[in-house]
């Protein structure tokens, strides 16, 4: 028996929905949460660490910066020209001084034909005219006593000499004066005096960097300078050396040593000072004549030492016996400092010390 057979009915599926992309393409872009004025947040953080890195390098550059342009600030400060001081300076003085010193030397020396060794120093001196026999006479003792700047290319110096001559007797010759006294004639006294010669000489540069001179006229001779009035001394007046005064045992004893080489000098040194003996010794003896002493008015002898690290200053006039058994007055200004019951040399002073000057009271106002 045949079996019907049956078709079941196909199932219909329902159609699949659009895929996703397509949904991605018909619907409006949403807002990215990431962006930010156009820039994204990565892109931003980019920048702040740009920043950042940058404001770092401008702190770290800046100092470096400042030095900078504070070195060119001094260096362009530097180059502004200098101002000009007022007082000369004293550019080519002793090239000046020696230079006076041998012409008038030279100028000493020269006579009748001698023009071309004073142009060496002068040119102008070739059209001189010059007499007497050249070497007649010479100068000795030729020493700068004064040295002025003039302008400021331009020195005038000042040089010393005792004249010598070389032909005429030595003998002295008098004038016999009124009432019998016998007086040196004046060309013996002008002899017998120190001469003093004024010499201008120019200042300039020479070849090789090197600094040039020539005088600017032939010597004058001129007055001496002027002396001045010995200045107050810190000193007390002029008092013997007595020998028990602890004061002039102490100096006798160190000048003894300093000046003939008897005794160890060193023992009558203070601490910290030192001094070296004359060598070879000048003098065979000394004997300590008179003190002038710091503060000291009082004329009672002195047999005492004061406590230790006092100061004391003096004044001594000395005669030291040479090797020829004569006497010779020396002076020497001293600082001698008590320790241990006597007094040591401190310090053989350069000078003795002036007074400072007295200040005048304040005059007082008057009250209307």
């Amino acid at each position: 028996m045949k079996r019907a057979l049956t078709r079941r009915p196909t199932k219909t599926l329902p159609p699949e929905p659009p895929a996703a992309e397509e949904e991605w393409d018909t619907a409006e872009p949403a807002p990215d949460t990431d962006q930010v004025g156009g820039w994204s947040t990565g892109a931003r953080a980019n920048t702040s660490a740009l920043l950042r890195w940058a404001a770092w390098g401008l702190l770290v550059i800046g100092p470096v910066l400042g030095a900078a342009a504070f070195a060119r600030a001094s260096t362009t400060g530097a180059a502004q020209p200098a101002v000009t001081a007022s007082a000369p300076t004293g550019t080519g003085s002793q090239g000046a001084a020696g230079f006076a010193t041998l012409f008038v030397a030279q100028y000493l020396r020269a006579g009748e034909g001698d023009q071309d060794k004073l142009t060496a120093y002068y040119p102008a001196a070739g059209d001189l005219q010059l007499e007497g026999e050249p070497g007649r006479r010479h100068g000795e003792q030729l020493t700068v006593v004064r040295l002025r700047q003039t302008d400021p290319d331009v020195w005038s110096v000042t040089v010393a000499a005792r004249i010598v001559s070389d032909t005429e007797p030595t003998a002295k010759s008098t004038t016999p004066a009124a009432g019998g006294d016998s007086r040196p004639s004046a060309a013996q006294a002008a002899a017998d005096a120190v001469h003093y010669f004024q010499v201008p000489v120019a200042v300039g540069p020479a070849g090789g960097g090197t600094t040039g001179y020539t005088a600017l006229s032939m010597p004058a001779e001129v007055s001496a300078p002027a002396r001045i009035k010995t200045p107050d001394l810190i000193y007390g007046p002029e008092q013997a050396a007595v020998s028990s005064d602890p004061r002039t045992e102490a100096v006798t004893q160190f000048l003894t040593a300093y000046l003939t080489g008897s005794g160890e000098l060193d023992r009558y040194l203070a601490p910290g000072t030192e001094l070296t003996a004359i060598t070879p010794a000048p003098y065979t003896a000394v004997a300590v004549d008179q003190m002038r002493i710091e503060g000291d008015q009082d004329s009672e002898p002195v047999t005492t030492v004061p406590k230790n690290g006092t100061r004391s200053r003096l004044v001594v006039t000395v005669r030291a016996t040479d090797h020829d058994k004569v006497r010779v007055p020396l002076s020497y200004a001293l600082t001698l400092k008590a320790r241990a019951g006597r007094w040591e040399i401190a310090a053989l002073d350069g000078a003795p010390s002036p007074a400072l000057p007295t200040q005048a009271a304040p005059t007082p106002a008057s009250t209307p």
